[in-house]
């Protein structure tokens, strides 16, 4: 029952026009409107705050609302009316009902995160009297250092990908420059996916970033990925290219951008071609240029600022995966460790 509701909820608010996210300024809903309104309706008011207010990305949207479309199915089961008689046991019995089917422990602290964030909403906008998520605490994570490529393993997943792009045609040199740039700038999936080709600088050899929250960064390449790229623009994507591509830098089989599941695509099938290397998707490779940058020397607010975090401690955890290396290492290496 409780699945059949979440999704009931969920297709409610997704109805809403797409334009929504894209339109700016959109005006909130009043909040003096009554605080008796169902989970439908103000998931869809919720929806184009946060499109339209806070601008979020789609898929950051999409998260919120799939979650409260399972926060709002749970609370019903247990009598709820709307999110305005929503209540701090209802909220921590949907957390354990999560923990109970093997979530993990990062996850149900996102989903903790967003639905203060919608409690304190609720509040602000008249419809709800209480904040019900004041005082929901989220689970402790454990943190678990990223696993990345020994620079071994880069230089053999970059040679097998260049002697396989000889036969392959221009996919094959699509895929060179892709592994070199993602690499190089340590570049989010997604800001990969959305570059045009404008926002590769050849004369400085920087690639300018889209980021999250809208964020936009600069980032240098070194010169393998330079020439895999020239190679790529002057050969490559004028193979592929088609009347409807565009700017899009990366090309997919049909000429089309490049979506986020293809590149995940390449970078595993690419690493099964070099033995003993973990199986890591492009998230593995920016923290491999993470890790690499800082054994290399690199302070750590210049990486900081090359993956675009916008808070120093989440960059941090790349100094424990050094360290974790060093020791490993030492023990190796020193006859008395």
């Amino acid at each position: 029952m409780s699945s059949c509701v979440a999704l009931e909820v969920l297709a409610t608010a997704r109805r809403l026009e797409d334009a929504t996210c894209t339109a700016h300024g959109a005006r909130m809903a009043d909040p003096g409107s009554s605080p008796q309104q169902g989970w439908p309706d103000v998931l869809a008011e919720y929806r184009r705050h946060l499109c339209g207010e806070r601008d979020l990305a789609a898929h950051t949207v999409r998260a919120y609302l799939t979650d409260l479309a399972s926060l709002a199915a749970h609370a019903q089961a247990m009598g709820s009316q709307g999110p305005f008689d929503l209540t701090l046991p209802m909220l921590r019995s949907w957390l354990a009902n999560q923990q109970t089917r093997g979530r993990a422990r990062t996850t149900l602290a996102r989903r903790a995160t967003a639905v203060r964030v919608f409690t304190r909403w609720l509040v602000r906008t008249g419809r709800a009297v209480e904040d019900a998520g004041a005082m929901l605490a989220s689970p402790k994570q454990h943190h678990t250092l990223p696993v990345s490529l020994a620079r071994e393993e880069v230089r053999a997943l970059l040679d097998a990908t260049t002697r396989s792009a000889v036969g392959e045609g221009p996919i094959g040199l699509r895929d060179v420059a892709l592994l070199e740039l993602l690499y190089a700038s340590g570049a989010r999936v997604g800001e990969v996916a959305g570059l045009d080709v404008d926002d590769i600088d050849r004369e400085r050899n920087v690639v300018r970033l889209h980021g999250k929250g809208g964020n936009e960064r600069s980032v240098p390449f070194g010169n393998p990925a330079a020439r895999a790229l020239d190679v790529w623009l002057g050969v490559g994507r004028p193979s592929l290219a088609r009347e409807g591509s565009g700017a899009a830098l990366f090309l997919g089989q049909q000429g089309g951008r490049i979506d986020q599941r293809a590149i995940r695509t390449v970078v595993h099938r690419r690493l099964a071609d070099v033995p003993g290397a973990p199986d890591l998707g492009p998230h593995g490779l920016r923290h491999t240029a993470a890790t690499h940058l800082l054994e290399g020397g690199a302070d750590l607010r210049s990486v900081q600022e090359i993956l675009g975090h916008a808070s120093l401690a989440t960059t941090q955890i790349y100094t424990h995966v050094s360290s974790e290396r060093l020791r490993q290492a030492y023990t190796l290496a020193h006859p008395r460790a």
